[in-house]
């Protein structure tokens, strides 16, 4: 693939914002069927330096619609693939956006730009919205690549780059407009966005002249942190040829089989020592000591149960970790829920599986326990991860529709799917007790731990299944186990949960037995009294 780099020049004189524009179209003007991509810098629209929102706008309106039809033009002559940013109208606002251009001038993608810095957060008053809540890295795929974007301030957001490795791209996209970093700087982050994210990085600025110390920096880097193009200051177009399908790895520790750097970084990965969410971050499930309670259904003792006021409720208190209960709508929705049901926890009748997610809306999940409560609607997988993801364990228990079969596929991949989106993986376990599937889970997410559940039929073999399943824990039924089954277990390297322990003795005595994990109704009675209420300490 050759990489097509454009470096156009750039004026602290709006005076020449024309000439610098008209150079801009003749660049793409030289462009050929040779370039497989070809990459402008930010603000493309803006080609010379605006200090108020009325001046860039005034910009903005007089090259955008020349700068699109130009660039589509351009993709479509060279059967190139072409990105460009530019503002975008957004409201009564706008947005810095990324255009991407497919071989036939066709606009197939727009990245957003995540971090704003003062100057178009306030002084250009840019709609960031779309910023104020959590979105995984965009990434946009075309023709079988993966291209991630980075605008920019974007640059200097390292943890963000974890969460675009997390993403397998190919190329990371960089259109910017960067006017005081050194290229030194410059190519010391770009190198290392490349090395931790095993993509390369296509990097296009703008050059406020050839012996100018800071901006510019176009700039193509390798997976393995090499530089294979450096603009520094030089104003023109230069290429490069890549092989994106080119990955790094190298030996994830010495003696150790190759990863790529971004796995053998997650390996270790402590985020609770240093990200702003520190505080609110648990242990992940390898690592959290025991003995743990876990809220069953949430702390359904004083709140609805699978619900947010009961899961909230659990986590406010310090919950090791939540039980909840998921099923598949008849739409291919994830709901938490413990019966199949709906007569027990809401006013609807049926099976939660024979409905689809709108016909479940108009269930009242909350009025069973209390007028208080009213109004509750059937809760999804999604939005238990969205509120408490990595904030608690997460004990999920799939719910098997058969006993017999495996669990639906599609529900299985949404649900593993929803887990990886929200980077729960390492706070989650799932609890299954029939085992296809134990068998399906175990071969699809090999990396998310799965616990043996009870079933019926064979009561006391759960331990022996775990064995034979190679399974880490087990969750006994009471009042199907005893102590010889929980030392086996533990002979075994396998943790032993408990259903259940309402009662402060009866938790002690399971604590004596050597139980790992205590599910419960009433969270705080029994954190409070085996002393694991997060208030006493």
């Amino acid at each position: 693939m050759k990489a097509v780099i454009l470096q156009p020049p750039y004026s602290r004189d709006i005076s020449d914002a024309d000439r610098c524009f008209e150079e801009k179209i003749r660049m793409l003007d030289r462009c050929d069927e040779s370039a497989d991509l070809i990459v402008l810098p930010e603000y493309s629209d803006v080609p010379a330096a605006a200090d108020t929102l009325k001046e860039v706008l005034a910009l903005h309106n007089r090259y955008f619609e020349r700068l699109m039809e130009k660039c589509a033009e351009t993709a479509k002559r060279c059967k190139s693939i072409l990105f460009v940013n530019a503002l975008s109208k957004a409201g009564e606002n706008y947005r810095n956006t990324t255009y991407a251009f497919d071989r036939g001038g066709t606009l197939v993608g727009q990245y957003f730009k995540r971090h704003l810095p003062p100057s178009e957060a306030e002084t250009l008053a840019l709609d960031s919205s779309y910023a104020d809540k959590y979105e995984e890295p965009y990434v946009l795929t075309i023709e079988g690549l993966r291209y991630a974007f980075l605008t920019c301030y974007d640059f200097y957001y390292y943890e963000a780059f974890s969460a675009i490795a997390r993403k397998n791209v190919d190329l990371i996209i960089g259109c910017s407009l960067q006017r005081s970093d050194t290229h030194e700087a410059t190519e010391i982050m770009c190198r290392f966005l490349a090395y931790q994210t095993n993509a390369y990085v296509i990097r296009s600025s703008v050059s406020f002249g050839e012996d100018s110390p800071v901006c510019g920096a176009g700039m193509a880097v390798a997976p393995d942190g090499k530089v294979l193009l450096q603009m520094k200051s030089r104003i023109g177009m230069e290429s490069v040829t890549i092989d994106p399908e080119k990955k790094y790895y190298k030996p994830a520790g010495f003696g150790n089989p190759e990863k790529a750097h971004h796995e053998y970084v997650e390996y270790g990965r402590r985020p609770w020592l240093y990200r702003p969410a520190g505080p609110s971050v648990s242990l992940p499930e390898k690592t959290l000591p025991y003995p743990r309670l876990c809220a069953h259904r949430g702390f359904s003792a004083v709140a609805p149960e699978n619900t947010l006021p009961s899961f909230g409720a659990a986590v406010a208190v310090g919950a090791d970790e939540i039980e909840m209960d998921l099923w598949p709508t008849l739409d291919g929705e994830i709901v938490s829920c413990h019966d199949r049901s709906l007569d027990r926890t809401s006013d609807g009748t049926g099976r939660i599986d024979d409905k689809t997610m709108e016909e479940l809306s108009r269930c009242d999940f909350g009025i069973r326990f209390g007028e208080k409560f009213q109004g509750l609607k059937v809760l999804t997988f999604e939005e238990i991860l969205k509120r408490f993801s990595c904030q608690t364990i997460m004990n999920i228990h799939v719910k098997p529709l058969t006993l017999d079969e495996p669990y639906p596929e599609d529900a299985m991949k949404k649900i593993v799917a929803l887990i990886r989106k929200y980077d729960a993986e390492k706070h989650v376990y799932f609890m299954l007790s029939a085992d296809p599937m134990i068998r399906q889970f175990k071969s699809y997410a090999p990396d998310i731990p799965i616990t043996v559940g009870h079933l019926a039929a064979r009561p006391w073999e759960i331990v022996d299944r775990a064995i034979e399943f190679g399974c880490g824990k087990v969750q006994l039924f009471k009042p199907y186990f005893n102590q010889e089954m929980i030392d086996k277990a533990h002979a075994h390297g396998i943790r032993c949960n408990v259903f259940y322990a309402d009662e402060p003795e009866e938790a002690r005595r399971y604590l004596d037995m050597g139980i790992d994990t205590i599910l419960t109704n009433d969270y705080l009675k029994i954190a409070r009294a085996i002393g694991k209420y997060n208030g006493d300490t």
